[in-house]
């Protein structure tokens, strides 16, 4: 297995094998979380494409907060069932899909489907308990170093998306 021929080549460098780890889900929590960030800017432009109401567009965007929220002890438990790897596929497959189908909706329920529910069940699944359970399974030493990594990588975005960072108007 590749992981198991990784592991060898940097143990020989004295490099821990958690730091790839760790690196991969600093990754992979950055960019589902830039799907969590990522509406905010677009609630005007989407007004305006379809002539949806913002509330309406608010209300999708709502649905993906709390499905975000909501999912974390879901997701833990996962986790715990069927692996890391199995439940961080299926939640990146989810926002893929979510994020796909969001480039050929035309109607305001698919936003509530596509981002709202899809994304949102998928960025729940490597919310904040995928840097924990990384940090905590794979490092003792630096352990407080590496759930920092991993929560910067999901506040780094939320920034990044910020209205007022964006040049939004309303704001």
């Amino acid at each position: 297995m590749l992981a198991n021929v990784l592991a060898k080549r940097l143990a020989r460098s004295n490099i821990h094998y958690g730091w790839v780890v760790a690196g991969v889900a600093f990754v992979t929590m950055l960019t589902t979380s830039g799907a969590v960030g990522l509406p905010g800017a677009l609630i005007l432009p989407l007004s305006k494409e379809f002539g949806w109401d913002v509330g309406g567009i608010s209300s999708a965007l709502a649905v993906r907060l709390v499905l975000f929220g909501l999912m974390g002890p879901f997701s833990a438990a996962l986790i715990e069932r069927y692996g890391v790897r199995n439940v961080v596929l299926t939640a990146v497959a989810l926002i893929a899909a979510g994020l796909v189908g969001a480039a050929f909706m035309t109607e305001l329920w698919q936003l509530v489907m596509l981002w709202g529910i899809v994304v949102g069940i998928g960025t729940g699944l490597t919310a904040l308990v995928l840097g924990a359970i990384v940090s905590s399974r794979w490092f003792t030493r630096h352990r407080g170093l590496v759930l920092g990594m991993m929560t910067a990588s999901t506040s780094t975005v939320s920034w990044c998306s910020c209205p007022w960072r964006l040049g939004s108007s309303s704001m």
